[in-house]
């Protein structure tokens, strides 16, 4: 997931990689960092946290320049601490190179054990750090020249900004896997992970940076390069299910767009005779929106979110039903009361949330409670930048939607076909990875798929998601 944010020729560089940074805070929220450059020198600041926590007025005015990149970390590779906080910065032949990235590279461990097999030391977990040492021992004449070198080595997702002393570089894998965006404002050049990004500076949207491509900008001037090339597309349709806000063009579309008709065709595909339309907030509201529209049954807000709950918080010694689920959610119950209710959610993972929140629906007095999914059923894990459980972590890898229905307590369950979601999306069928749902990955694996531990790691990070 990740968030990345970069801009060049700006004398509020770092103000604005501020603004950026916050407004992809949902892309990730374990750490954030920003690099900044004046022309001769590249400043880093980056630490553990939220965005607003961690840049105050203090460091924003330290970190000096006209260039800088940014980065809200969600990690995939590499454990949740402060070491593999971004961006990641070295000093090597090309000067001093600071670097955020967005992705997976599913063959960062066997380019990792041959790197240390020649010497090299890294400082970090992280698989973004293969990167920066594959570029430091290129021979290419220039950092051009070198990074092309540098990405034909590696496989997998990777949308990277990188920063020099005088240039902001933008990447985007040839597979297209993950958004990256070009945007201009005052005459400076931007580049974000989302549109909602350049919304918040005054930003005007200009184009996709396209798979394979790099640009490279330096002062007002922006250079193309298609560098790389793959043998088909593979852009995450899980960006536009859940990943990105619905207020952000992404892949070229918007995604609130794309989230309105998936809620439409859903309520042409499993309709069912009810009440309301309750989405399960945030993600489930775009969704249920269209569903209501389409269907003619009222939507209401029947479940409301505590936006205000952390990372963390401390259970009561004695055991209250549920809690983890009512920190977050809590009933409408004179809404509910006596209606035959459609919940609304993007997605079912291991089913154990859904349960409990037809559970709590139920306990509010809703007479029926109908379960509709705006996506096709999670039935393999992801390896291009979700952190998503096992295979067998995932209820829908070993259970019909029947027996689903039947564990999660709902009277009724219907998901959003994979031609639907395609159809909702905009797109083609062969432009989209569509791997968590079919099991058929678009790049084959050159490491062994992720061992015990990474799985375990994995599923670790999943979970303490689902207390946030």
């Amino acid at each position: 997931m990740c968030g990345i944010f970069g801009i060049a020729n700006q004398s509020d560089a770092s103000q604005m990689t501020y603004l950026g940074l916050y407004a992809l805070q949902h892309r990730g929220q374990e750490s954030t960092g920003m690099s900044s450059s004046d022309g001769d020198q590249v400043y880093t600041h980056k630490s553990m946290g939220y965005v607003a926590d961690v840049f105050s007025e203090d460091v924003i005015a330290k970190l000096k320049g006209i260039n800088a990149i940014g980065h809200t970390r969600y990690s995939t590779a590499g454990d949740s601490n402060e070491g593999n906080a971004q961006p990641i910065v070295v000093k090597c032949t090309y000067g001093t190179v600071a670097l955020v990235h967005n992705g997976n590279l599913i063959n960062a461990v066997s380019l990792r054990e041959g790197l240390e097999q020649q010497g090299a030391i890294f400082q970090s977990t992280s698989d973004s750090e293969v990167i920066l040492h594959l570029l430091a021992r290129s021979e290419g004449d220039s950092l051009l020249d070198a990074l092309g070198e540098t990405l034909a080595q590696v496989q997998g997702a990777f949308s990277l900004l990188l920063l020099t002393a005088d240039s902001l570089i933008g990447v985007r894998d040839p597979n297209g896997f993950r958004p990256l965006n070009l945007g201009t404002v005052n005459g400076s050049y931007v580049l974000a992970s989302e549109t909602c990004a350049f919304d918040l500076i005054g930003a005007t949207y200009l184009r996709e940076v396209e798979p394979g491509e790099i640009v490279l900008i330096r002062g007002s001037e922006l250079k193309s390069v298609k560098a790389l090339m793959a043998p088909r597309l593979s852009k995450c349709i899980f960006e536009h299910v859940y990943f990105s806000r619905p207020d952000s063009i992404v892949f070229g579309r918007p995604v609130q767009t794309s989230r309105d008709l998936m809620g439409r065709i859903l309520a042409q595909e499993s309709p069912v005779d009810a009440d309301l339309v309750v989405p399960i907030p945030d993600s489930g509201v775009s969704a249920a929106i269209g569903y209501s529209q389409q269907s003619g049954i009222p939507f209401a807000f029947g479940l409301i979110r505590n936006h205000y709950v952390g990372r963390t918080f401390i259970e009561p010694k004695i055991k209250i039903r549920h809690f983890g689920v009512k920190v977050k959610l809590n009933p409408v119950k004179d809404l509910l009361a006596g209606k035959r209710v459609v919940l609304i959610d993007d997605s079912i993972v291991r089913g154990t949330t859904s349960r409990k929140i037809v559970k709590m629906v139920r306990a509010a007095g809703a007479a029926e409670v109908h379960m509709r999914i705006s996506c096709p059923p999670t039935l393999s894990p992801c390896f291009y930048g979700i952190d998503t459980p096992t295979k067998k972590e995932l209820i829908a890898s070993s259970h019909t939607v029947e027996e689903i229905c039947k564990y999660v307590e709902a009277d009724s369950l219907g998901y959003l076909s994979l031609p639907g979601l395609i159809r909702a999306v905009g797109g083609k069928s062969s432009e989209f990875c569509t791997a968590c749902y079919t099991g058929q990955y678009p790049i084959d694996f050159v490491d062994a798929m992720p061992d015990a531990k990474a799985e375990d790691r994995q599923l670790d990070l999943w979970e303490a998601s689902l207390k946030e």
